[in-house]
């Protein structure tokens, strides 16, 4: 009985440690209240295992550890699946909108890298993507650029659902 709860305490922490987490960005935001200024702060966090699960979370709190405890918990409710080819790449040529931020993404051959920046880089590692370009375009704000990346890679569809969705077999896409 008891290497049993051990057995089960051992395989959770296992799977809590395959998690990596990354902050993108704690800002400090304050609210005027009747009594003066309330200080708080926002951590913009992304959750991956790096094997083509990832998302995006915000936590507020009035200290930096809880903030980014919050956003953690935020990202793992907000985990996206994404579908990658054998050289760690997207399908697919790709573009993301998240509020004023535009993100294109577009597949690479193996050994080129991510070549992206910012907050889409973060997204694309924890990802798991190894060889993919992309370019921010319009906002320079974090939390949109991620949200973008995380929409553009959401609405990646594999040649078989496609073919699956049109009603052809596979063989037929390419040509």
């Amino acid at each position: 009985m008891a290497t049993e709860r051990k057995n089960k305490t051992k395989r959770a922490k296992k799977e809590e440690t395959t998690w990596q987490e990354r902050v993108i960005q704690i800002r400090r935001v304050s609210k005027v209240v009747k009594g003066g200024k309330k200080l708080s702060f926002r951590a913009i966090v992304v959750v991956g295992n790096e094997r083509g699960q990832v998302g995006v979370g915000v936590g507020k709190a009035s200290d930096v550890i809880g903030a980014v405890k919050k956003g953690v918990a935020d990202g793992k409710k907000h985990l996206i699946e994404i579908p990658m080819t054998k050289s760690n790449s997207i399908p697919h040529p790709i573009d993301g909108t998240g509020g004023g931020a535009k993100v294109i993404m577009r597949p690479a051959s193996p050994g080129t890298g991510v070549i992206a920046g910012g907050a889409v880089r973060t997204v694309l590692e924890l990802a798991g993507v190894r060889n993919i370009l992309a370019k921010q375009l319009g906002s320079n704000n974090p939390l949109n650029n991620a949200r973008a990346a995380v929409n553009a890679l959401s609405t990646l569809r594999t040649f078989a659902e496609v073919a699956e969705d049109r009603g052809v077999p596979i063989e037929n896409l390419y040509i």
